[in-house]
């Protein structure tokens, strides 16, 4: 039995835990002391307890993020009331910062804030001599990279198969968005390029076709962003992926020759631009240079095969409905596959909260903190923000209904207030955003085109119909059925496979 166990409770199944790798690689001469076991949050907390304590493990080390952070606490109160004799360390980003006021890191026994890359391994030897730290909170250091071990032969077959696999060729951001933890990660550190590109080799040669790259700014050193691009470009398959993500205007020539010579549908880039409002950018010191931003996505678009992932953020301090719409407007004019609509959270330790006095900033006080309202932003006008970024990626972002969805704002002055009508109207029909099935969504789609906004039935009806046809399916709801004249599918000796959503953007533009 392992005297010492990782434990997470990721957001779903197909996430591996990148940071308990970490710490397993690092554990040095407790590695084969230490085992592994990973959760999600759909998970009952009693079963995850029971399941971690048939271990009999002494001590148990903890990941806690936004996303299980109550479940986490809960999962801490009962192993506290049915083994108190078990040690339990938490870390991650959630209790890294005002830990002393969390009730979770005041029922754990100790709490490693930072990167504990080394200091888990530490503070473990101590409680296993009998020399625990002296105080709780135990604050990591700042490790160099270089005596950092790499986790990537951590991940199992099942993983490489059936999970997301994350990769990273470096930490840290240099900039200072109020609303990110990355930006209190200062300087930025790059992982030895040569090392690391073996590992990717190793993972290449296990069969591994997608990486995710979690850097938050991969293009910033253009020679080490070069190099690994170059790397799988001349290692690519059918069927490789990569995802990145990218500072929006930093984008030189020779990163866009590189670029260009990819496949459709190898690369997909995130983009975070998060606001189009400069007064807005300036007050949460965000730097971004948005002539370069727009003409760096319109080469994306016209000159390669990148699926473009881009990042808004609704309710920063100051920002407006209109000042947003003007900005969503201008990033739906640029053309990305999919736009994630966000809605600011207050994350622990970031220096957003120094407008809250100003700018009447009210957040939830639960995970995942999100903004209620602001003065700018009434609670009213932040549910429809939910709701819009729900039916935004239920329509749009999932490629299910390309061709329809932009009828909802063709010949509109704004793309945001049109699919806001949408919005409204849609979630006054259903009574609900969730668990919305596609052939009703279509159904419900074509009445709201044909009647609220007055456009021919049978160019709608076709329109839905193309739409379905490119994701793989063939019904006619009856609702339109008189109207197709578009031919059926041919015959086929089997149903076809579901494709993911860059596969839906990819089939729409071919």
């Amino acid at each position: 039995m392992p005297e010492i166990l990782l434990a997470t409770l990721n957001a779903k199944y197909i996430h591996a835990s990148f940071g308990l790798r970490y710490l397993l690689a690092n554990m040095g001469d407790l590695q084969d002391r230490t085992a592994l076991v990973e959760f999600d949050i759909n998970q009952r907390v009693v079963d995850i307890a029971e399941a971690l304590l048939t271990h009999d493990p002494r001590i148990i080390g903890l990941g806690v993020y936004i996303w299980n952070a109550q479940q986490t606490s809960e999962l801490v109160q009962v192993l506290k009331r049915v083994a108190p004799e078990v040690t339990l360390i938490l870390g991650g980003p959630e209790v890294s910062y005002e830990s002393h006021e969390q009730a979770v890191c005041q029922a754990a026994d100790f709490v490693i804030t930072g990167e504990a890359d080394l200091k888990f391994a530490e503070v473990c030897r101590g409680v296993l001599r009998g020399e625990p730290p002296a105080g709780k909170i135990v604050a990591a250091e700042l490790p160099a990279l270089e005596s950092v071990s790499l986790p990537y032969a951590l991940y199992d077959d099942r993983d490489l198969a059936t999970r997301v696999v994350y990769v990273e060729a470096s930490r840290g951001c240099p900039f200072t968005c109020e609303f990110c933890l990355s930006s209190l990660e200062i300087p930025v550190r790059a992982f030895a390029l040569e090392p690391f590109l073996a590992e990717m080799e190793a993972l290449l040669g296990r069969g591994l076709k997608h990486f995710k790259f979690v850097d938050r700014t991969f293009n910033l050193n253009l020679n080490t962003s070069k190099a690994i691009l170059e790397f799988f470009l001349s290692r690519y398959q059918p069927g490789h992926f990569y995802h990145f993500e990218m500072v929006p205007d930093r984008l030189p020539e020779a990163l866009r020759e590189v670029i260009a010579r990819f496949p459709p549908g190898a690369l997909q880039f995130e983009v975070g631009i998060q606001t189009f409002n400069p007064d807005v950018s300036t007050r949460i010191k965000r730097r971004q240079n948005y002539d370069r931003l727009a003409d760096n996505l319109r080469f994306l678009r016209t000159q390669t095969g990148v699926h473009i992932h881009a990042d808004l953020i609704a309710g920063l301090p100051g920002e407006t409905i209109e000042s947003f719409a003007a900005g969503f407007d201008q990033l739906v004019a640029l053309g990305p596959q999919e736009i994630q609509l966000g809605i600011l959270k207050r994350l622990r330790g970031t220096p957003i909260v120094r407008h809250d006095t100003e700018w009447e900033m009210v957040y939830s006080a639960t995970p995942p903190y999100e903004l209620l309202r602001s003065k700018t932003l009434s609670f009213a006008g932040m549910q429809r923000m939910r709701r819009f970024a729900r039916h935004w990626d239920l329509v749009v972002n999932s490629g299910n209904f390309h061709e329809a969805a932009s009828l909802i704002w063709r010949n509109a002055d704004s793309a945001f207030h049109a699919f806001s009508a949408w919005s409204d109207w849609l979630y006054a029909q259903m009574g609900r955003n969730h668990n919305i099935a596609l052939n009703t969504l279509g159904e419900v789609l074509f009445t709201y085109l044909t009647r609220e906004r007055a456009l021919d039935p049978e160019p709608v009806a076709n329109a839905i119909y193309r739409d379905y046809l490119r994701v793989g399916r063939s019904d006619k709801p009856a609702l339109f059925r008189a109207y197709i004249t578009v031919p059926d599918r041919p015959e086929q000796s089997s149903p076809p496979k579901s494709l993911k959503r860059q596969s839906r953007h990819a089939a729409a533009a071919s």
